[in-house]
Protein backbone atom coordinates (compact mmCIF):
# COMPACT_ATOMS: atom_id res chain seq x y z
CA UNK A 1 0.00 0.00 0.00
CA UNK A 2 1.05 3.32 -0.96
CA UNK A 3 2.14 5.54 2.20
CA UNK A 4 1.04 8.76 2.92
CA UNK A 5 2.15 11.77 0.81
CA UNK A 6 2.79 15.60 2.33
CA UNK A 7 2.83 18.59 0.45
CA UNK A 8 2.76 22.06 1.40
CA UNK A 9 1.69 25.09 0.19
CA UNK A 10 1.65 28.96 0.74
CA UNK A 11 0.54 32.25 -0.43
CA UNK A 12 1.57 35.63 0.55
CA UNK A 13 -1.08 37.87 1.97
CA UNK A 14 -1.92 41.72 0.50
CA UNK A 15 -1.42 45.46 1.54
CA UNK A 16 -1.52 48.65 0.15
CA UNK A 17 -3.75 48.11 -2.69
CA UNK A 18 -3.52 51.74 -4.23
CA UNK A 19 -6.78 51.81 -7.06
CA UNK A 20 -8.28 49.26 -5.19
CA UNK A 21 -12.19 49.08 -6.22
CA UNK A 22 -11.40 49.62 -9.37
CA UNK A 23 -10.69 46.12 -10.26
CA UNK A 24 -14.11 45.12 -9.99
CA UNK A 25 -17.50 44.51 -12.38
CA UNK A 26 -18.68 47.62 -11.65
CA UNK A 27 -15.66 49.64 -12.30
CA UNK A 28 -15.23 47.59 -16.08
CA UNK A 29 -11.45 48.53 -15.96
CA UNK A 30 -9.08 49.52 -14.01
CA UNK A 31 -5.37 49.96 -12.09
CA UNK A 32 -4.23 48.50 -9.00
CA UNK A 33 -1.09 48.69 -7.36
CA UNK A 34 -0.56 46.34 -4.36
CA UNK A 35 2.48 44.30 -2.07
CA UNK A 36 2.60 41.07 -1.23
CA UNK A 37 3.61 40.56 2.49
CA UNK A 38 4.56 37.05 4.49
CA UNK A 39 4.14 35.86 6.62
CA UNK A 40 2.29 34.04 4.16
CA UNK A 41 -1.04 31.52 4.64
CA UNK A 42 -0.02 28.08 5.06
CA UNK A 43 -1.74 24.77 4.15
CA UNK A 44 -0.52 21.23 4.48
CA UNK A 45 -1.88 18.32 2.91
CA UNK A 46 -1.91 14.96 3.90
CA UNK A 47 -3.18 12.01 1.04
CA UNK A 48 -3.17 8.31 1.91
CA UNK A 49 -4.92 5.40 0.11
CA UNK A 50 -8.55 4.86 2.24
CA UNK A 51 -8.88 1.78 3.57
CA UNK A 52 -11.21 -1.40 3.26
CA UNK A 53 -14.74 -0.02 3.44
CA UNK A 54 -13.91 3.29 4.06
CA UNK A 55 -15.63 5.78 1.85
CA UNK A 56 -13.10 8.73 0.40
CA UNK A 57 -13.41 12.11 1.81
CA UNK A 58 -11.23 15.80 2.53
CA UNK A 59 -11.21 16.41 6.35
CA UNK A 60 -9.85 20.12 6.65
CA UNK A 61 -8.42 21.41 9.98
CA UNK A 62 -9.25 25.35 10.36
CA UNK A 63 -6.64 25.92 12.66
CA UNK A 64 -7.64 29.42 13.51
CA UNK A 65 -10.98 28.58 14.25
CA UNK A 66 -10.67 25.49 16.10
CA UNK A 67 -12.65 23.72 13.98
CA UNK A 68 -13.01 20.25 11.94
CA UNK A 69 -14.50 20.42 8.34
CA UNK A 70 -15.49 16.72 7.06
CA UNK A 71 -16.51 17.86 3.19
CA UNK A 72 -17.61 14.94 0.48
CA UNK A 73 -15.89 15.77 -2.73
CA UNK A 74 -18.92 15.18 -4.41
CA UNK A 75 -21.03 17.31 -2.61
CA UNK A 76 -18.92 20.14 -0.88
CA UNK A 77 -21.93 21.68 0.57
CA UNK A 78 -23.10 24.76 2.44
CA UNK A 79 -22.17 24.37 5.59
CA UNK A 80 -19.35 25.93 8.17
CA UNK A 81 -16.58 27.46 6.55
CA UNK A 82 -17.58 27.37 2.66
CA UNK A 83 -15.03 28.70 0.98
CA UNK A 84 -11.97 25.93 2.41
CA UNK A 85 -15.68 23.37 1.13
CA UNK A 86 -15.46 24.56 -2.20
CA UNK A 87 -11.37 25.34 -2.43
CA UNK A 88 -10.79 21.83 -1.77
CA UNK A 89 -13.16 21.16 -4.23
CA UNK A 90 -12.11 22.91 -6.98
CA UNK A 91 -9.45 20.99 -8.20
CA UNK A 92 -11.00 17.16 -8.72
CA UNK A 93 -8.74 14.86 -5.84
CA UNK A 94 -7.60 11.63 -7.35
CA UNK A 95 -9.80 9.21 -6.81
CA UNK A 96 -9.45 6.59 -3.60
CA UNK A 97 -7.80 9.04 -1.27
CA UNK A 98 -8.15 10.22 2.01
CA UNK A 99 -7.55 13.29 2.42
CA UNK A 100 -6.33 16.01 5.32
CA UNK A 101 -5.68 19.88 5.13
CA UNK A 102 -4.83 22.00 7.60
CA UNK A 103 -4.86 25.56 6.92
CA UNK A 104 -3.21 28.26 9.14
CA UNK A 105 -3.42 32.22 8.85
CA UNK A 106 -0.90 34.46 10.51
CA UNK A 107 -3.54 37.29 10.77
CA UNK A 108 -6.99 37.93 12.49
CA UNK A 109 -9.81 36.93 10.12
CA UNK A 110 -11.57 39.64 8.26
CA UNK A 111 -8.13 42.11 8.19
CA UNK A 112 -8.82 43.13 4.78
CA UNK A 113 -5.65 41.93 3.89
CA UNK A 114 -7.13 39.61 0.88
CA UNK A 115 -6.96 36.53 3.67
CA UNK A 116 -9.56 34.75 1.96
CA UNK A 117 -7.99 34.65 -1.53
CA UNK A 118 -4.88 33.76 0.05
CA UNK A 119 -6.28 30.77 1.77
CA UNK A 120 -8.01 29.94 -1.41
CA UNK A 121 -5.07 29.99 -3.75
CA UNK A 122 -2.85 27.62 -1.18
CA UNK A 123 -5.55 25.29 -1.32
CA UNK A 124 -5.97 25.32 -4.55
CA UNK A 125 -1.91 24.64 -5.23
CA UNK A 126 -1.89 22.30 -2.90
CA UNK A 127 -4.38 20.30 -4.63
CA UNK A 128 -2.88 21.12 -7.66
CA UNK A 129 0.18 19.54 -6.68
CA UNK A 130 -1.50 16.45 -5.44
CA UNK A 131 -3.80 15.88 -8.58
CA UNK A 132 -1.30 16.39 -11.19
CA UNK A 133 -2.65 19.07 -13.20
CA UNK A 134 0.06 21.45 -13.39
CA UNK A 135 -1.48 24.98 -13.62
CA UNK A 136 0.32 27.74 -14.39
CA UNK A 137 -0.24 31.48 -12.47
CA UNK A 138 -3.47 32.66 -14.81
CA UNK A 139 -5.48 29.27 -13.69
CA UNK A 140 -5.00 30.00 -10.20
CA UNK A 141 -6.29 33.29 -9.91
CA UNK A 142 -9.15 32.30 -12.29
CA UNK A 143 -10.41 29.38 -9.92
CA UNK A 144 -9.60 31.43 -7.00
CA UNK A 145 -11.92 34.37 -8.30
CA UNK A 146 -14.56 31.73 -9.12
CA UNK A 147 -14.19 30.53 -5.64
CA UNK A 148 -15.37 33.47 -3.85
CA UNK A 149 -17.73 35.04 -7.15
CA UNK A 150 -19.48 31.88 -8.52
CA UNK A 151 -19.81 29.26 -6.13
CA UNK A 152 -20.35 31.56 -3.15
CA UNK A 153 -21.64 34.59 -4.90
CA UNK A 154 -19.36 36.96 -3.25
CA UNK A 155 -18.35 40.59 -4.19
CA UNK A 156 -14.93 40.78 -5.24
CA UNK A 157 -12.02 42.30 -7.27
CA UNK A 158 -9.53 40.33 -8.99
CA UNK A 159 -6.26 41.86 -7.61
CA UNK A 160 -6.55 40.09 -4.11
CA UNK A 161 -6.55 36.41 -6.36
CA UNK A 162 -3.59 38.20 -8.38
CA UNK A 163 -1.62 39.10 -5.43
CA UNK A 164 -1.60 35.69 -3.77
CA UNK A 165 -0.57 33.92 -6.96
CA UNK A 166 2.13 36.24 -8.18
CA UNK A 167 3.49 37.21 -5.12
CA UNK A 168 5.67 40.67 -5.44
CA UNK A 169 4.88 44.53 -6.26
CA UNK A 170 2.10 43.62 -8.81
CA UNK A 171 1.04 46.13 -11.06
CA UNK A 172 -2.63 45.57 -12.32
CA UNK A 173 -3.90 46.86 -15.42
CA UNK A 174 -7.77 45.34 -16.13
CA UNK A 175 -9.38 46.31 -19.38
CA UNK A 176 -12.27 44.31 -18.89
CA UNK A 177 -13.21 42.59 -15.88
CA UNK A 178 -11.85 40.30 -15.14
CA UNK A 179 -8.90 40.15 -17.56
CA UNK A 180 -5.94 41.52 -16.24
CA UNK A 181 -2.52 42.48 -17.20
CA UNK A 182 -0.01 41.62 -14.37
CA UNK A 183 3.63 43.34 -14.35
CA UNK A 184 6.07 43.01 -11.07
CA UNK A 185 8.17 45.61 -10.57
CA UNK A 186 11.40 45.74 -10.25
CA UNK A 187 12.85 48.17 -7.48
CA UNK A 188 16.34 49.40 -6.60
CA UNK A 189 17.57 46.99 -3.66
CA UNK A 190 18.51 50.20 -1.53
CA UNK A 191 14.47 51.70 -2.25
CA UNK A 192 12.93 47.85 -1.93
CA UNK A 193 14.81 47.31 1.60
CA UNK A 194 13.57 50.97 2.70
CA UNK A 195 10.23 50.71 2.11
CA UNK A 196 10.14 47.41 3.89
CA UNK A 197 11.36 48.89 6.48
CA UNK A 198 8.80 51.53 6.83
CA UNK A 199 6.04 49.20 5.51
CA UNK A 200 3.70 49.04 8.79
CA UNK A 201 0.60 46.76 9.01
CA UNK A 202 -2.20 47.80 11.73
CA UNK A 203 -5.23 45.85 12.55
CA UNK A 204 -7.70 47.95 13.66
CA UNK A 205 -8.87 45.79 16.31
CA UNK A 206 -12.37 44.33 14.85
CA UNK A 207 -13.03 41.58 11.49
CA UNK A 208 -14.88 43.37 8.54
CA UNK A 209 -16.83 42.20 6.05
CA UNK A 210 -15.66 43.19 2.34
CA UNK A 211 -18.51 41.47 0.51
CA UNK A 212 -20.88 43.52 2.33
CA UNK A 213 -19.14 46.10 2.01
CA UNK A 214 -18.67 45.97 -1.52
CA UNK A 215 -22.55 45.56 -1.89
CA UNK A 216 -23.16 48.78 -0.14
CA UNK A 217 -20.74 51.15 -2.55
CA UNK A 218 -22.52 49.54 -5.36
CA UNK A 219 -25.91 50.76 -4.45
CA UNK A 220 -24.63 53.63 -4.18
CA UNK A 221 -23.33 53.94 -7.69
CA UNK A 222 -25.74 52.44 -9.11
CA UNK A 223 -28.50 55.40 -8.13
CA UNK A 224 -27.21 57.88 -10.42
CA UNK A 225 -23.84 57.08 -10.65
CA UNK A 226 -22.89 59.78 -8.90
CA UNK A 227 -20.41 61.95 -10.41
CA UNK A 228 -18.52 62.39 -7.36
CA UNK A 229 -17.67 58.66 -6.85
CA UNK A 230 -17.26 58.15 -10.60
CA UNK A 231 -14.08 60.77 -10.44
CA UNK A 232 -13.19 59.10 -6.96
CA UNK A 233 -12.59 55.80 -9.14
CA UNK A 234 -11.06 57.55 -12.02
CA UNK A 235 -8.81 59.06 -9.88
CA UNK A 236 -7.56 55.78 -7.86
CA UNK A 237 -6.61 54.47 -11.48
CA UNK A 238 -4.16 57.37 -12.11
CA UNK A 239 -2.78 56.83 -8.41
CA UNK A 240 -1.97 53.05 -9.06
CA UNK A 241 -0.30 54.24 -12.10
CA UNK A 242 1.38 57.14 -10.40
CA UNK A 243 2.54 55.21 -7.12
CA UNK A 244 4.05 52.40 -9.72
CA UNK A 245 6.25 55.39 -11.42
CA UNK A 246 7.46 56.74 -7.91
CA UNK A 247 8.40 53.59 -6.60
CA UNK A 248 10.45 52.27 -9.74
CA UNK A 249 12.25 55.70 -9.16
CA UNK A 250 12.75 55.91 -5.91
CA UNK A 251 10.69 58.20 -4.59
CA UNK A 252 9.11 56.88 -1.09
CA UNK A 253 7.54 60.51 -0.03
CA UNK A 254 5.17 60.94 -3.62
CA UNK A 255 4.18 57.03 -3.03
CA UNK A 256 3.09 58.10 0.28
CA UNK A 257 0.99 60.84 -1.12
CA UNK A 258 -0.27 58.66 -3.52
CA UNK A 259 -1.15 56.51 -0.20
CA UNK A 260 -3.03 59.37 1.42
CA UNK A 261 -4.87 60.58 -1.86
CA UNK A 262 -5.99 57.31 -2.33
CA UNK A 263 -7.49 56.89 1.11
CA UNK A 264 -9.48 60.28 0.35
CA UNK A 265 -10.70 58.90 -2.81
CA UNK A 266 -12.26 56.09 -0.58
CA UNK A 267 -13.74 58.60 1.57
CA UNK A 268 -15.38 60.05 -1.54
CA UNK A 269 -16.61 56.17 -2.47
CA UNK A 270 -18.31 55.95 1.04
CA UNK A 271 -18.17 57.46 4.36
CA UNK A 272 -18.20 54.41 6.24
CA UNK A 273 -14.85 53.35 4.24
CA UNK A 274 -12.59 54.90 6.49
CA UNK A 275 -13.55 53.83 10.47
CA UNK A 276 -12.86 56.40 12.84
CA UNK A 277 -10.51 54.09 14.38
CA UNK A 278 -8.37 54.47 11.02
CA UNK A 279 -8.83 58.32 11.14
CA UNK A 280 -7.44 57.89 14.65
CA UNK A 281 -4.37 56.39 14.11
CA UNK A 282 -3.64 58.34 10.86
CA UNK A 283 -3.80 61.45 12.82
CA UNK A 284 -1.03 60.19 15.44
CA UNK A 285 0.93 58.47 11.94
CA UNK A 286 0.97 62.26 10.65
CA UNK A 287 2.30 63.73 14.23
CA UNK A 288 4.84 61.47 14.01
CA UNK A 289 5.72 62.29 10.23
CA UNK A 290 4.68 59.29 8.66
CA UNK A 291 4.76 59.70 4.94
CA UNK A 292 1.44 57.89 4.09
CA UNK A 293 -1.36 55.97 5.09
CA UNK A 294 -4.40 54.46 3.62
CA UNK A 295 -7.16 51.88 4.78
CA UNK A 296 -6.68 48.19 3.24
CA UNK A 297 -9.23 46.10 0.25
CA UNK A 298 -12.59 47.15 0.92
CA UNK A 299 -12.22 49.77 4.09
CA UNK A 300 -15.20 49.78 6.82
CA UNK A 301 -15.81 49.74 9.99
CA UNK A 302 -12.60 47.34 11.19
CA UNK A 303 -9.72 45.80 9.19
CA UNK A 304 -6.57 47.08 8.87
CA UNK A 305 -4.76 49.89 7.03
CA UNK A 306 -0.75 49.87 6.09
CA UNK A 307 1.29 53.48 7.05
CA UNK A 308 4.35 54.06 5.39
CA UNK A 309 5.85 55.35 8.61
CA UNK A 310 8.71 58.02 9.21
CA UNK A 311 12.00 57.58 7.98
CA UNK A 312 13.31 58.21 11.17
CA UNK A 313 13.22 54.95 13.63
CA UNK A 314 12.78 56.37 16.49
CA UNK A 315 9.68 58.80 15.54
CA UNK A 316 8.30 55.21 14.24
CA UNK A 317 8.71 53.44 17.29
CA UNK A 318 6.66 56.71 18.89
CA UNK A 319 4.20 56.12 16.48
CA UNK A 320 3.56 52.45 17.21
CA UNK A 321 3.47 52.75 20.53
CA UNK A 322 1.21 55.77 20.84
CA UNK A 323 -1.39 53.86 18.29
CA UNK A 324 -1.27 50.92 20.45
CA UNK A 325 -1.92 52.63 23.73
CA UNK A 326 -5.18 53.92 22.52
CA UNK A 327 -6.58 50.52 23.17
CA UNK A 328 -9.47 48.74 20.92
CA UNK A 329 -7.69 46.23 19.77
CA UNK A 330 -5.55 48.08 17.71
CA UNK A 331 -2.19 46.17 17.30
CA UNK A 332 0.85 46.43 14.87
CA UNK A 333 1.52 43.27 12.64
CA UNK A 334 4.65 42.30 11.54
CA UNK A 335 4.98 42.08 8.06
CA UNK A 336 7.85 41.61 5.14
CA UNK A 337 7.50 41.68 1.34
CA UNK A 338 7.20 38.50 -0.25
CA UNK A 339 8.95 38.51 -3.44
CA UNK A 340 7.49 34.56 -4.54
CA UNK A 341 3.54 34.27 -4.31
CA UNK A 342 2.11 30.69 -4.64
CA UNK A 343 4.42 28.03 -3.80
CA UNK A 344 3.31 24.08 -3.54
CA UNK A 345 5.67 21.24 -3.14
CA UNK A 346 6.31 17.56 -1.42
CA UNK A 347 7.33 16.85 1.46
CA UNK A 348 10.38 14.73 1.60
Amino acid sequence: MMSSRWIHARAPLRINDIGGWTDTWFARDGHVLNIAVGPAVEVQLRARPVRKGEKPRIRIHAENFGRVVDVDPENPGEGPHPLLRHAATAIPAPQGLDIEVAVYSPVPAGISAGTSASVCAAILGAFDRLSGTGYGPEDFVRLAHEVETVKLGLQSGVQDQICAVYGGICDIAMAGYPQARVRKLRLRQNTLRELERRLSLLYLGKPHDSSSVHEQVIARLESGRESARVEALDTMKELALRAAGDLEHGDLEAYGRAMIENNECQRRLSEDLISPEADAAAGIARACGASGWKVNGAGGRGGSMTILACRDDSARRRMIVEVEARGGGMRFLPVRISETGLEAWDVA
